[in-house]
Parts: structure tokens; C-alpha cells; sequence
């Protein structure tokens, strides 16, 4: 049951919250509306308590779509906030306007801008509340999609690291120095790309990370090698997942690849995007 819940998507729960808030902020907005007739002598029933308070609550569905379409274009950032501030200029006061006049069709008339301003405060407040929940959403959406992308990236490091390794025979002759070292291709912890040469990173018998020329290109390499142990991590290096020890989240949304020599290589995240779409389609 507890997994399940905390696999169901995020519009899943936002729904839920906005139906438990919208049932609970009206139960309670038409009992202390009741109690106000009452004490001005006056009779309300509880279906027309219910209906008057749930109809200014209804109200501001629009104005949480507002919020959720601020935060999808500008991002949960400074810049969401500061553009939620900005609609909030209009929101708020044509929030007030609404509930007053759904306070008049069920009150009467009266001072309309009296009432508009003794139900500012109250807006000001539901709207705050609405764009914090607005950012809940936002990170709890990032967190799982960044749980998911992190699964399928360990779930390919897995199947990397369960590949049989390259034949003896299968061997790279790298530059290093002025002598020419054959390296193992099952070997080979990352390759960078430099002008017209490939820089090859591996670790030796003692796990000490070495390197070494190669001329060749990284477009070339990445055609003859096993893409189900080579990817590319930038468009200027290509990463043996064999070899990759531990994949780290950072906060733009790339990785930090720590491999077995202790070396890290960053994908960047359009590669990132780019290999998990080749994991899905190969899954």
C-alpha cells in the first residue's frame, strides 16, 4: 500500500489535496457562516451555507491553474516566485471581487468595496497557500522523475558491468610518450576527444588511472565500440559504464560519473537525456 502510494504521479496528489481543501475550508467556512447569521439573528440552513461557501472556494480553481502554468513556464525558482508575485497583482483582487459578489448574491447588497477589502486579507493568504503547494508539487514531480532517471541509469550500469569483456586480442595500441602500450578496450575507463586525437583514460593492474594518445575520433570510436558498454557523457567524451562506480546527481540535472580509478567524468544533461532515451528504447 505505502508503495503504491508513493507511486502515484504527482497530479494524483494534488488533486487529492485540492478536493480535501476544498471540502474542509468549505465545511468549516459555512459552520462559522452559520454562526455569524445566528448571532445577527438571522436563519441560514446548511445547504445554502455549503453552497455560498463552496462557491467562493470553486472560485479559485482558476487561479490555481494560474500558479501551475506560472511555475511549468518560469520553473520553482526566483524567477517563478517573482512572476506568481506578479500575477498575484491581479489575482488577488479579482479573487476579492468574486467572493464579493458571491457574498451579495447570498447576503444582499451592501458596500461592495467594504466587502472587497475585508476579503483581501483572506485571498492574499489562499493565494500564498496555493503557490507554496504549487512548489511542492514542482520538486515532488522533479524528485520523482530524477528517481526514475537514476533507476534507469543504475539498471544500465548493472547490465554494463554484467557484459563479458572484450577477447585478449581486442586491444587498443595507445601513445604514451614516446612508446606505444596495447590497452584492452574492456580496459578503458573513459575516452576524451582532443583536436584530431582521442585521449584514452584507464587504470591499471593496480587501479591507478593512466592515459594515453590514440588517433582516432570519438565519433569513430563510438561506431566499433559496444554501445551497451560505451555512451557518450559530452559531446567531447565517451564512458565505459563498466567501469563507472558511482553515478551522482547534480543540481542542474547532470551527472557526476565517479569511475573504478577514482576519476569523474560529468554528463552533461543533454547526453543525459540522449542515453536515457537509447536505455528506454533498448529495455
Amino acid at each position: 500500500m505505502v508503495a503504491r502510494l508513493r507511486a502515484a504521479p504527482t497530479s494524483a496528489w494534488v488533486w487529492a489535496f485540492v478536493a480535501y481543501s476544498w471540502t474542509m475550508t468549505t465545511v468549516s467556512a459555512a459552520w462559522f457562516a452559520r454562526r455569524f447569521a445566528v448571532d445577527r439573528g438571522e436563519a441560514l440552513g446548511v445547504a445554502p451555507s455549503l453552497l455560498w461557501q463552496g462557491a467562493i472556494y470553486a472560485a479559485w480553481l482558476p487561479a490555481a491553474a494560474v500558479v501551475w502554468l506560472v511555475l511549468r513556464r518560469f520553473g520553482a525558482g526566483a524567477r517563478g516566485l517573482a512572476a506568481n508575485f506578479v500575477a498575484g497583482i491581479a489575482v488577488v483582487p479579482a479573487q476579492a471581487a468574486i467572493s464579493s459578489l458571491i457574498d451579495a448574491g447570498f447576503l444582499g447588497g451592501g458596500d461592495f468595496g467594504a466587502r472587497m477589502l475585508g476579503r483581501t486579507p483572506v485571498c492574499l493568504l489562499l493565494y500564498s497557500a496555493i503557490v507554496a503547494v504549487g512548489l511542492a508539487a514542482v520538486h515532488h514531480r522533479r524528485a520523482a522523475e530524477a528517481r526514475a532517471r537514476n533507476a534507469l541509469l543504475e539498471s544500465a550500469l548493472a547490465q554494463a558491468r554484467a557484459v563479458s569483456p572484450a577477447p585478449e586480442s581486442e586491444r587498443l595500441m595507445v601513445m604514451s610518450g614516446a612508446r606505444r602500450i596495447p590497452v584492452d578496450i574492456s580496459a578503458v575507463e573513459w575516452f576524451g576527444a582532443a583536436d584530431n586525437y582521442v585521449v584514452v583514460h584507464w587504470a591499471d593492474r593496480e587501479g591507478a588511472g593512466r592515459e594515453g594518445l590514440l588517433r582516432a575520433t570519438l565519433q569513430g570510436l563510438e561506431a566499433r565500440l559496444d554501445p551497451h558498454l560505451f555512451a557518450r557523457a559530452h559531446r567531447s567524451s565517451l564512458v565505459n559504464l563498466a567501469h563507472v562506480r558511482e553515478a551522482q546527481p547534480l543540481s542542474d540535472g547532470s551527472w557526476r560519473l565517479t569511475l573504478t580509478s577514482g576519476g569523474e567524468v560529468v554528463t552533461s544533461r543533454t547526453y543525459r537525456d540522449a542515453l536515457l532515451e537509447r536505455l528506454r528504447g533498448s529495455s
